[in-house]
Formats: structure tokens, sequence, C-alpha cells
């Protein structure tokens, strides 16, 4: 039976995450520690203690979760109980995608928390620049999605950017023309329109100048060639082939959409069985439940979940 690790990505953060894994097993404590150093701050207090408003901050849970995430990925490799449950395919939700590359091996820890860090950074400085917004959209299809959008953009910038699960799509753009989205949502049938607790108008042209700023530090960065693990990417829903293909799909994530739910459903036809979701709160679990009710997904972001893991 093959396996994938899907691995969250940012509003998956929450103030104590990770603190009773660091206490019980010496291997996430040392993640944290090494993340600590690589930054040159105490990631792990904000992580373990908050305060939220800080934790929250795209510059700062950006690399919250990737290391919390990579913590619960390290215990799972070097526990007996579950070191023997590797992936054939890794995935994850935007910032997610870094983590996978790192589950997979193509990019090591520091390289990658490096890479998360500026990210995070140049998102918040283009989301300071200009003011834009996301709005999660309930119930309603593709065509109904883009019909909205072109109506309410007015001619400002308004892009669908999140396509999660049947029914649940994101979109992002000038905070007007999000603000028109609000409420001619109804008109078109959808269920809510909810305005996401995010900086700024992610995988848009608005986030241009963190693109650009990530390409420099990505020319920094080593990349391995994909080759035991293979890792689905966000902006087509296809494998990764080769390092430089990796570096371009960083790139593009963050100005243009991303496709979860085709990558899901590409994983389930090729008979992935078994799904592991690694890292902070529940998201991916709760998208495959709409995605695909039959398919199961084993949480792992808690204590409670790695000890029941460990006993089963």
């Amino acid at each position: 039976m093959k396996t994938a690790f899907l691995f969250p990505g940012q509003g998956a953060q929450v103030v104590g995450m990770g603190v009773e894994i660091a206490r019980t097993f010496v291997v996430a404590a040392e993640i944290y520690q090494k993340a600590d150093n690589i930054l040159g701050f105490d990631l792990s207090k904000i992580c373990f203690e908050g305060p939220a408003e800080q934790l929250n901050t795209t510059a700062i849970s950006q690399p919250a979760i990737f290391v919390t995430s990579a913590a619960i990925l390290e215990v799972l490799r070097t526990e007996p109980a579950t070191c023997q449950i590797t992936p054939d395919v890794t995935a994850g939700l935007s910032l997610g995608e870094y983590t996978a590359l790192y589950a997979a091996g193509v990019i090591g820890f520091e390289h990658a928390l490096t890479l998360v860090a500026k990210r995070g950074q140049a998102m918040q400085a283009a989301a300071e620049m200009k003011e834009g917004v996301m709005v999660s959209i309930i119930g309603l299809d593709e065509d109904k999605i883009n019909q909205l959008c072109a109506e309410a953009s007015e001619g400002e910038l308004l892009d669908a950017v999140n396509f999660n699960c049947p029914g649940q799509t994101v979109v992002s753009g000038s905070k007007a023309a999000c603000q028109r989205v609000e409420k001619l949502a109804e008109k078109y049938g959808a269920i809510k329109a909810v305005r996401l607790e995010v900086a700024g108008a992610f995988h848009t042209q608005m986030m241009s100048s963190a693109a650009d700023a990530l390409e420099e530090a990505l020319k920094k960065t080593e990349i391995s060639e994909p080759s035991d693990v293979k890792i689905i990417a966000n902006i087509n829903a296809e494998y990764y082939k080769e390092g430089s293909e990796i570096a371009q799909g960083l790139i593009k994530q963050l100005t243009n959409a991303i496709y979860w739910q085709k990558c899901m459903e590409k994983l389930i036809a090729e008979r992935i069985e078994n799904f592991y979701e690694i890292g902070p709160g529940r998201v991916l679990t709760g998208l495959m439940r709409r995605i695909n009710r039959k398919t199961k997904v084993i949480n792992v972001g808690t204590l409670q979940a790695i000890n029941e893991l460990l006993n089963r």
C-alpha cells in the first residue's frame, strides 16, 4: 500500500503547538533548538508561549509551522514503532510544500527553514506595500466563482486562488474588490463568504515583489533531484521532475493559484491509500473529507496523536 505525507500551510498555527512534543521527545526539542540557532531568535518560545499576535504574523507563522511539522516528522522517523512508515509521495498546502520538499529529501533543513523565513518576510513586506484581502467562498463551483469574480472585480485585481475542496474556493485581490465579493456572493448562491485573517492578497500579482525576493534566495539554495519520493506541485497537480522545476514552482506559487483538490484527486486516482497529515491543526484532514469521504487521513499534530500512532 502506498503512503502520502501531507503538510499544512499558513493558518494552522496555534499558541502552544509542539510544546508537549518537544518536552516528551528529545529529537523534537533538538529541531526547535536548531531552528532558533539558524534564525537567530527564539522561535520556540513564540510557538510554545505566544503571544498569538506575534505568532500569527506572516513572517513568524510560516517558519513556526514548518519547524513544528519538521519536529513531528523527526519523531516519526526515529521512533521504532513508526520509523517504517515512509512516504511514496509528499504534498503540502502552499507553505506546506516546503515541508513536503524537506520530507522528500530534496532540500536540507537549514536551507528549507531559511527559504521559509525569507518567504514569510517577503510576503509580509509585499502585503504592507499594497492593501489586499482574501475571502473564502463556500458553496460555489468553479464556473460560478469565475462569474462572481468577473462582476466584483470592476477592473481591480481579483482572482480565484485556492481550489481547496468541492464548494470551498478562496479569492484574493484588492480590498474594494473583495468587499464587493462579500456582498455579491449570496446572489450567486454561495452559502457564505468569510474574510480570512491574513496580511494580504496572497497568490496574486500583489505578491510579485515577494516572488522576486524568493527567486534571489533560491539562487543560493541547493535543491536535489527528486528520486525515491515523489513531490506533487501545488501550481499544476503534477509531480516535480527536477530541481530547477522545483525552484520555478516555488516562485510561481506566490503569484498563482493553488490546486489542492486536484493534487489530492490525483493521489487517490493513483491508489495512494495511507495519508498522514503531519503538523499543527487538522485543516488537510477536513479538506480530504470534502474531496473524498472514503479516504481516511491519520492526523499527527499533537502528543496524543503521536502516542496513539506509537501504540497501535
